[in-house]
């Protein structure tokens, strides 16, 4: 059977960046499953995996528009430092969730002085072309 719309697809990969760091892999866990044709997966690999069957394997380079998205220069902002309650240290690399005018949005720190907080909410994979290498475990 070939992946088309609304078939569930289950594969295994192994995700590295450009220098062909590891970013992510299910190497170690079950096949990964999605329901093809309903953007459950990042476009750029839903659209390689359109007509493939099961055994295929194949290695996909997916560019930052197919995938996370370029960097958005306006969701890189400075928050006051009092917004932040004064019992909990702010350091680079802290995580959190903030209120948005569209809703709860994560935010990570990169940068912390005496007034501000530097947060950055584009997702950690905007802006980089993404290496898959995939094999297709089963199409049903």
């Amino acid at each position: 059977m070939q992946v088309t719309h609304g078939s569930v697809v289950s594969f295994n990969y192994t995700l590295t960046d450009d220098e062909g760091n590891i970013l992510d892999s299910n190497e170690a866990c079950d096949p990964l499953s999605y329901l093809h044709g309903y953007d459950n997966i990042i476009p750029g690999l839903e659209s390689a995996l359109e007509g493939v069957a099961t055994g295929h394997k194949s290695e996909v380079v997916v560019e930052a528009a197919d995938a996370y998205g370029e960097v958005n220069e306006e969701a890189i902002f400075e928050i006051a430092r009092d917004q932040f309650p004064e019992s909990v240290p702010v350091e680079p690399g802290m995580q959190f969730v903030g209120e948005t005018a569209d809703g709860d949005a994560p935010f990570v720190v990169t940068a912390v002085n005496d007034t501000g907080v530097m947060v950055d909410a584009n997702h950690p994979l905007a802006g980089k072309r993404l290496h898959f290498d995939v094999e297709i475990v089963d199409v049903r």
